[in-house]
């Protein structure tokens, strides 16, 4: 693996020595679903009993779409069509993958309704690294569960020598802190009303991931927990993370190089059937269900998929700036890839704003979705003599290497 050379470390500890954020772009409304890939293929990563469907299945079966009374988008699992019985079924369900890369400097937020559950299912929402192959380039799990778990988990998945830090300050439980195994460095939520049952009927809430040279961290906040910034927060307002508390889940670079292991980051939605997590006979009943997971893919889905589905206020992306005087957010470093005919070719030009409205314990999610060149990076401006002294200190120490 080719490790960043110091100019690209140089330039991180410029932009990312401050805490505000400008935003980059948000997915939202009826416009959220452009800037996504769909996957159009079977689950060749999880090996879940499922389909997932290109744009104009996903659009004509209302698997994808927008609801025009809330505005939000909903993904969803096929809950109308009749499977039989045989050998090998698949039902119909979406994986959907941003042409937008974020590198170290992101900030991503997600205000969710309403997360997949119920006996088979399998949702997530991750970030693939690119450039690399998996898990080369880094992966990080923001929101995953399956069945009728009542918290949510938060993972990395890198090569081995990323590990979580005994004394991490973070409120999630550690299960597992070596990222290069099947769960990866796996956290679990300890908060209320994550995942499930509970986390729908009370409104649902927030997760949020900050990609930074000085680790990766992930929050989740209830609805009604809110903090000010985000509660408060618009489409075109900057982002300040001093009212956000401790993370559920904390990776500080004291025990993983953040730079040397994650390459820029596209974001992932999905939701699988059964697989190598959730359709583990022993995992399944453990997850509280019974039978078997296939039991629930044959036949018509209803009702057994009636809650497996996304209901997303918004996704936004932010990057990191030096302070308040922020640039203008297309200026920000962002890389778009694009699919055709299955090969991917990356843009090293800045993505232009819009701004309208696993912790699975056997294997990662996941296959390459594209490649994403080094990030190129740009400077905020307003610099102050402090930040200064202590970004030249840094950068002399850096050189000395």
């Amino acid at each position: 693996m080719t490790i960043p050379s110091r100019w690209v470390y140089i330039a991180l500890l410029i932009q990312l020595s401050a805490a505000i954020y400008a935003p980059v772009r948000e997915y939202s409304g009826p416009n959220f679903f452009s800037g996504w890939d769909y996957y159009g293929f079977v689950d060749n990563t999880t090996w879940g009993n499922v389909t997932y469907v290109d744009q104009n299945t996903g659009s004509s079966q209302k698997l994808t779409y927008v609801d025009p009374s809330s505005g939000h988008a909903i993904i969803r699992v096929d809950n109308t069509t009749n499977i039989p019985s045989a050998p090998l079924v698949n039902r119909n369900s979406v994986k959907i993958t941003t042409q937008d890369a974020y590198p170290i400097g992101s900030l991503i937020t997600i205000d969710v309704s309403h997360i997949p559950y119920g006996c088979s299912v399998w949702p997530s929402f991750w970030m693939l690294g690119t450039n690399l192959t998996w898990p080369f380039a880094g992966e990080i799990d923001i929101i995953e569960g399956i069945n009728s778990l009542s918290q949510n988990q938060m993972a990395l998945h890198t090569t081995p020598g990323c590990n979580l830090v005994a004394n991490s300050t973070q409120t999630g439980h550690t299960v597992e802190t070596d990222c290069s195994t099947g769960q990866g460095c796996l956290v679990q939520e300890t908060k209320p009303n994550s995942f499930g049952v509970a986390f729908a009927q009370n409104g649902g809430g927030v997760f949020a991931a900050q990609l930074d040279v000085s680790g990766i961290y992930m929050w989740f906040w209830p609805r009604s927990s809110l903090p000010q910034s985000i509660s408060h927060a618009t489409s075109q307002s900057t982002m300040d993370l001093s009212d956000w508390g401790t993370p559920t889940a904390a990776y500080p670079s004291t025990g993983c190089n953040i730079a040397q292991y994650f390459q820029p980051q596209q974001l992932v939605l999905d939701i699988t059937l059964c697989g190598v997590w959730a359709g583990v006979p022993s995992i399944y009943s453990s997850t509280g269900c019974s039978g078997q997971c296939i039991n629930n893919v044959i036949g018509s889905g209803n009702p057994v998929y009636n809650e497996a589905y996304w209901d997303i206020s918004y996704i936004r992306t932010y990057i990191a700036t030096a302070d308040a005087n922020t640039p203008s957010p297309s200026a920000a470093v962002v890389y778009t890839t694009t699919t055709v005919d299955g090969a991917s070719s990356t843009s090293d030009s800045p993505s232009s704003s819009t701004t309208t409205g696993s912790g699975n314990g056997n294997n990662a999610e996941h296959a390459t979705n594209g490649g994403a060149s080094a990030p190129r990076v740009t400077f905020g401006s307003g610099i102050s003599i402090t930040r200064a002294l202590l970004i030249g200190a840094s950068v002399a120490a850096l050189w000395m290497l």
